[in-house]
């Protein structure tokens, strides 16, 4: 959590030694292997959450949330899609938050319902995709762990500092948000965060039905 803490954002990279980026679809995650040239989409926004001193949430370049849904990657599969998302309704908060937990360097990052952000490998649909998935043994017990990199924000990206400081979860609406998305200047060209997409509601249901 210390990391976590001390940085206002970060960089995920996985037991395959990728990186875990936002899609360019603004809903979908998955693992690149340059963190480098994946720029901002490689860049996650740390944002602690209130009266919670143990969990965090993670915010991309598009102003999505990390987020844990509980809808199956595959049927018959124990893992389940992790996604961008925005908050829809004001008692869903505890689907974006993730509790760091410290495994000799690296960390893992536990979901609302126990399970673990897990980096996936092997053969389509599997490779480079993101589940949050229970702990396994033997070979795939690794999967569940992260090295977390602090990423400096660019002295000239002031504006956008504040920008990353105002949380989907804040009184300021959407539309305001997109006001000043729309007139940020000022990022060093190649900056991690140098352009700010206004935000676009996820086009599925985080929840499946029976939830």
């Amino acid at each position: 959590m210390e990391v976590f803490a001390k940085s206002k954002a970060v960089k995920l990279r996985s037991h395959l030694d990728k990186y875990l980026v936002a899609d360019d679809d603004q809903e979908r995650v998955r693992q690149s292997r340059n963190g480098a040239s994946s720029g901002k989409k490689a860049t996650w926004i740390v944002e602690l959450v209130e009266n919670k001193g143990n969990v965090i949430r993670l915010r991309s370049c598009y102003g999505k949330y990390l987020t844990a849904s509980n809808i199956p990657f595959l049927l018959g599969m124990t893992g389940n899609k992790v996604v961008q998302a925005v908050p829809e309704e004001k008692n869903m908060d505890w689907i974006f938050q993730w509790e760091p937990i410290r495994d000799g360097f690296q960390i893992k990052l536990k979901s609302w319902c126990g399970k673990f952000l897990r980096a996936n490998g092997g053969t389509p649909p599997w490779r480079n995709s993101l589940t949050h998935d229970e702990p396994h043994t033997g070979s795939t017990k690794n999967w569940i762990l992260w090295d977390v990199e602090s990423v400096e924000l660019p002295e000239t990206g002031s504006f956008l500092e504040y920008l990353s400081s105002v949380s989907s979860f804040s009184s300021v609406s959407d539309d305001v948000l997109d006001v000043l998305s729309d007139g940020a200047l000022g990022s060093a060209p190649g900056s991690p965060l140098s352009a700010v997409s206004p935000i676009k509601r996820s086009r599925f249901s985080l929840l499946s039905p029976n939830k």
